[in-house]
């Protein structure tokens, strides 16, 4: 059987497998960046046109582009709707962001970590990917240069707001640096949102693309971590140079978004509803990260380090003693605990040993406590194991 040479790079979604593993209501998960169910809006479906179930413009519904639009300019980004395209997910962004420009050996630039599932496509269309690590407040800017200077990337994908898997958001200097570098050098920027509605500690800075002044850029967002994933409605807006291809790409993919999850979207972006609804959300996620911070507290202190997330959905843990943690996840599931490795979130997993990304809005509070001594022991038996 004939197949592209591009299959010889697919690679299963560890992810996703862990999430499979996973499925048995007895085990405690902190893998995945699953929403909160209990915080699944309640949603209303009467009033939906019989239109919606018609096919639809690649575009999107122009109402909900107006409102995307609006949402955006309301960050700084100067935007029109006719610059917003609605897409199946973010993910959908950057499978057509890497159609558009990877071929085998471009050159790609991604912070370290960086997004499991974006450095899968990327890898998926042969990108040469380089990285620039990241400190507190966002990517080492001096690492960034030096890269910038010896390579010329075909873009940099960046997660400045609550970074997966790490949590770090930059800072406005760090944002305002970025965005200098990438005008110096040419280099087009795409900006990946996902988490920034889901801010705790205070409100998040606004868009890397937003502070560009030549550079081509995307910018993407979603619904997903806010209203309801089942949905599969994200959102791009781009630059004006590079619209007109990504709206061919996406033509070319699926004729366009579902109409129905864009037509419930509709309904709350920008309406008091969605305002109301985003504040809960955030309190009760407030709440889960700070009983998650003093589980780790009790449990992980003496193993592990860690920043308490601002926002977001993930604690990212650095073991004292690096040790691989893709080993750990068979004795975790033994003992009926899933978590995610940190080793596949670096393009070079065997040079970056001994994260781990723990999910805390998902697990049900009564049973947080529980998993993570279950998964601390997990750990401290691998290392008495390899002391022995």
């Amino acid at each position: 059987m004939a197949f592209s040479e591009r299959v010889s790079r697919l690679k299963s979604s560890l992810i996703r497998e862990i999430l499979a593993a996973a499925q048995r209501p007895e085990v405690m998960s902190f893998a995945g960046g699953l929403p909160a169910e209990a915080m699944l809006p309640k949603v209303e479906w009467e009033a939906m046109p019989l239109s919606m179930g018609q096919y639809g413009m690649s575009e999107g519904e122009p109402a909900l582009r107006e409102a995307l639009a609006a949402q955006a300019r309301s960050l700084g980004l100067a935007c029109e709707a006719s610059q917003v395209l609605v897409v199946s997910g973010s993910q959908q962004t950057l499978d057509l962001a890497a159609k558009l420009h990877i071929d085998v050996g471009t050159e790609v630039m991604l912070e370290a970590p960086t997004y499991l599932a974006a450095l899968q496509i990327f890898q998926l269309f042969g990108a040469d990917c380089i990285t620039v690590p990241l400190e507190a407040d966002g990517p080492d800017l001096a690492h960034m240069r030096a890269r910038l200077e010896r390579h010329r990337p075909a873009f940099i994908y960046l997660i400045p707001t609550f970074q997966n898997p790490s949590a770090v958001c930059y800072s406005e200097a760090k944002r305002d640096a970025v965005a200098a570098l990438l005008d110096e050098f040419g280099v087009t920027l795409i900006e990946d949102e996902p988490y920034r509605e889901l801010t705790f500690d205070g409100g998040s800075a606004t868009p890397i693309a937003s502070r560009l002044k030549k550079a081509s850029w995307i910018y993407t967002g979603t619904v997903s971590k806010t209203l309801l994933p089942g949905l599969r409605v994200g959102y791009l807006i781009a630059s004006p140079d590079l619209f007109p291809n990504l709206l061919r790409l996406k033509q070319s993919a699926d004729l366009h978004t579902n109409r129905i999850g864009q037509w419930q979207a509709l309904q709350w972006i920008g309406a008091e509803q969605y305002r109301s609804h985003l504040q809960e959300l955030r309190d009760f996620y407030r709440d889960r990260r700070d009983r998650f911070q003093a589980a780790l507290q009790r449990h992980f202190s003496d193993i592990a380090d860690w920043n308490m997330p601002q926002g977001g959905l993930f604690f990212w843990l650095t073991l004292k003693q690096p040790l691989d943690t893709r080993t750990l996840l068979a004795a975790a599931l033994a003992v009926d605990v899933a978590f995610m490795p940190g080793e596949p979130f670096f393009p070079e997993p065997d040079k970056h040993l001994g994260h781990l990304r723990l999910n805390f809005s998902h697990i049900d509070p009564a049973r947080l406590d529980e998993g993570l001594k279950r998964l601390a022991g997990v750990v401290r038996g691998a290392l008495a194991a390899r002391a022995a």
